[in-house]
Protein backbone atom coordinates (compact mmCIF):
# COMPACT_ATOMS: atom_id res chain seq x y z
CA UNK A 1 0.00 0.00 0.00
CA UNK A 2 1.54 3.56 -1.02
CA UNK A 3 2.53 5.94 1.48
CA UNK A 4 -0.14 8.73 2.08
CA UNK A 5 1.95 11.74 2.09
CA UNK A 6 3.62 10.17 -1.07
CA UNK A 7 0.35 9.89 -2.51
CA UNK A 8 -0.49 13.29 -1.36
CA UNK A 9 2.60 14.77 -3.02
CA UNK A 10 2.28 12.55 -6.46
CA UNK A 11 -1.16 13.92 -6.77
CA UNK A 12 -0.55 17.51 -6.15
CA UNK A 13 2.62 17.50 -8.56
CA UNK A 14 0.13 16.02 -11.28
CA UNK A 15 -2.49 18.35 -10.59
CA UNK A 16 -0.40 21.48 -10.84
CA UNK A 17 1.16 20.47 -13.59
CA UNK A 18 -2.37 20.10 -15.51
CA UNK A 19 -3.21 23.78 -14.06
CA UNK A 20 -0.49 25.43 -15.54
CA UNK A 21 -0.78 23.87 -18.48
CA UNK A 22 -4.46 25.01 -18.63
CA UNK A 23 -3.56 28.15 -17.29
CA UNK A 24 -1.15 29.30 -20.09
CA UNK A 25 -4.42 29.02 -22.55
CA UNK A 26 -7.15 30.59 -20.63
CA UNK A 27 -8.79 33.36 -23.10
CA UNK A 28 -11.28 35.72 -21.29
CA UNK A 29 -14.40 35.75 -22.93
CA UNK A 30 -16.33 38.09 -20.24
CA UNK A 31 -14.42 40.87 -18.86
CA UNK A 32 -16.26 40.14 -15.33
CA UNK A 33 -13.80 36.80 -15.04
CA UNK A 34 -10.79 39.23 -15.26
CA UNK A 35 -10.72 38.72 -11.44
CA UNK A 36 -10.98 35.19 -11.26
CA UNK A 37 -8.14 34.12 -13.75
CA UNK A 38 -6.29 36.51 -11.38
CA UNK A 39 -6.99 34.59 -8.45
CA UNK A 40 -6.50 31.32 -10.62
CA UNK A 41 -3.24 32.12 -11.43
CA UNK A 42 -2.78 33.08 -7.49
CA UNK A 43 -3.68 30.00 -6.12
CA UNK A 44 -1.40 28.32 -8.64
CA UNK A 45 1.80 30.14 -7.65
CA UNK A 46 0.60 29.35 -3.94
CA UNK A 47 0.35 25.57 -4.72
CA UNK A 48 3.87 25.75 -5.66
CA UNK A 49 5.11 27.81 -2.63
CA UNK A 50 3.65 25.23 -0.38
CA UNK A 51 4.77 22.39 -2.10
CA UNK A 52 8.17 23.66 -2.30
CA UNK A 53 7.62 23.71 1.68
CA UNK A 54 6.46 20.28 1.62
CA UNK A 55 3.03 21.18 3.13
CA UNK A 56 0.93 18.74 0.79
CA UNK A 57 -2.37 19.35 2.50
CA UNK A 58 -2.20 23.18 1.75
CA UNK A 59 -0.26 22.71 -1.45
CA UNK A 60 -3.05 20.50 -2.58
CA UNK A 61 -5.95 22.72 -1.32
CA UNK A 62 -5.13 25.56 -3.62
CA UNK A 63 -4.85 23.83 -6.47
CA UNK A 64 -7.95 22.13 -6.64
CA UNK A 65 -9.43 25.76 -5.20
CA UNK A 66 -7.98 27.10 -8.41
CA UNK A 67 -9.29 24.24 -10.50
CA UNK A 68 -12.77 24.86 -8.98
CA UNK A 69 -12.42 28.13 -10.43
CA UNK A 70 -11.10 27.08 -13.72
CA UNK A 71 -13.84 24.54 -14.12
CA UNK A 72 -16.55 27.10 -12.85
CA UNK A 73 -15.85 29.81 -15.68
CA UNK A 74 -15.26 27.41 -18.34
CA UNK A 75 -18.94 25.76 -17.39
CA UNK A 76 -20.39 29.71 -17.36
CA UNK A 77 -18.63 30.63 -21.02
CA UNK A 78 -16.80 32.99 -19.55
CA UNK A 79 -13.46 31.76 -20.17
CA UNK A 80 -12.18 29.15 -22.52
CA UNK A 81 -8.98 26.94 -22.22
Amino acid sequence: MPNTVETLERETIKWIERLEEQAKKIEILDPKAKNEVVNIKSYLSDAKHFLEKKDFVRSFEAVVYAYGILDSLDRMKMIKH
